[in-house]
């Protein structure tokens, strides 16, 4: 390599620079033989591989004792060095630390972001549909309210069978549903839930055959059923309804027990919204289908439903700090706005057509409409948050300074 070049400059300069170096710590040690360079060079090469000796002290509060200039934090602004020299006198800048960014290798995130499809987030929807309705159809048997309680029947088994459709198609085969059913794992919440849907589904599939015995022959076998149907349709109603609790409120503890940083953070509030969000859309349904004078437990429950759905919707755009911004941004935070005005609207509309049939369906409908953005809103505002590195690194930095 000729010393004409730029490049053999270069090395050159590089090996004077370090022969300079290592002669000024052996004087500040006292150790001026060249064995004692020696031993200064291996154990600044080890530094640079192990950590230790006098080139760690540029990482650590020590690196004044040692006389070297100590390396600036990574979380402040990159500073430049000019250095002298090079062909014709002209200098250049060196930045002595890189930009800090929110990325990883090859620009991967951090965290895989979740798989699921759209028809997770439909399963979603419907699972908290077939619980609020099942509720409502509970409501509606107990206080002699029959088009309610027809209403609510027959919408939860079509909301169950829906899920059901919606989960199979994610799951790709429906052998594998059959298969989840040979663990109970109570400590797994797709374990339970899959328990849960198995129980809930035969339960309300029942009542809501029940609702078609007075269409029944008298005589003969069919007669037979027509007798037996209602009283075991109110038996399978109510067990329905016992169920629905843990139906509409398993989805939210599922997604919070995910990694997903948005998800995981909001394990307290995705319960409560999803338990809302049920109620809400069931009363939807007896605003929708059943006459005023029969829908005043679905005013109630919309009113329940909505109080609980907007207290954890605020929770969860407020309470997390960084990890907020995924439900207020974007796709997410427009379902998730949309939603707290409909569910609003919904309410308002409820209380207010307790005469006017027009009015109630029309709320009935803001209501179902308010739970699927809150749902969708939901599912993507936690895809978002797996996607951006920075809502998985930012927080692990505060927890870990808050423990320093």
């Amino acid at each position: 390599m000729s010393p004409e070049r730029p490049v053999g400059d270069l090395f050159r300069r590089f090996r004077e620079r370090l022969a300079a170096e290592r002669t000024a710590v052996a004087d500040r040690t006292g150790a001026g033989v060249p064995g004692a360079v020696r031993g200064v060079a291996r154990a600044d090469s080890a530094s640079r591989a192990t950590g230790t000796g006098p080139a760690a002290a540029r990482t650590d509060a020590g690196a004044r004792d040692a006389g070297l200039t100590p390396h600036p934090p990574r979380d402040v602004a990159p500073t430049t060095s000019r250095r002298r020299g090079g062909r014709g006198g002209r200098g250049g800048e060196q930045l002595t630390v890189p930009p800090a960014e929110f990325t990883s290798y090859y620009g991967r995130p951090i965290l895989k972001p979740p798989v699921w499809r759209w028809d997770i987030a439909a399963y979603l929807f419907t699972g908290g549909l077939a619980a609020g309705s099942s509720l409502l159809a509970a409501g509606g048997q107990l206080t002699g309210r029959p088009a309610l309680r027809r209403a609510g029947r027959v919408t939860s088994l079509a909301a169950v069978s829906a899920s059901a459709y919606f989960l199979v198609n994610d799951l790709g085969r429906p052998s594998r549903f059959h298969h989840m059913l040979r663990v109970a794992k109570p400590t797994s919440p797709m374990s339970v839930g899959t328990w849960i849907l198995t129980a809930f589904g035969p339960a309300a599939g029942l009542a809501a055959v029940a609702e078609a015995a007075p269409r029944l022959p008298r005589d003969g076998v069919l007669g037979l059923g027509r007798r037996l149907l209602p009283p075991a349709g109110n038996v399978a109603g109510l067990a329905a309804a016992v169920t629905a609790p843990a139906l509409a409120t398993y989805t939210g503890v599922l997604l919070a027990d995910t990694a997903v940083p948005s998800w995981h953070e909001a394990y307290p509030e995705l319960p409560a919204i999803f338990a809302g969000s049920a109620l809400a859309s069931g009363a939807g349904v007896g605003l929708l289908a059943a006459p005023c004078a029969q829908a005043g437990p679905a005013r109630r429950l919309a009113v329940a439903g909505a109080a609980l759905e907007l207290w954890g919707s605020h929770r969860v755009e407020n309470r997390l700090g960084l990890l907020s911004e995924p439900y207020t941004q974007g796709t997410p935070g427009a379902l998730l706005r949309a939603g707290r005005s409909l569910t609003a609207a919904g309410v308002v509309g409820a209380l207010l057509g307790r005469r006017s049939r027009l009015l109630s369906a029309v709320s009935g409908g803001a209501l179902l409409a308010a739970s699927v953005c809150t749902r969708f809103g939901i599912f993507h505002g936690g895809v978002a948050s797996a996607r951006d590195p920075k809502y998985t690194v930012v927080p692990q930095r505060e927890r870990a300074d808050r423990q320093a």
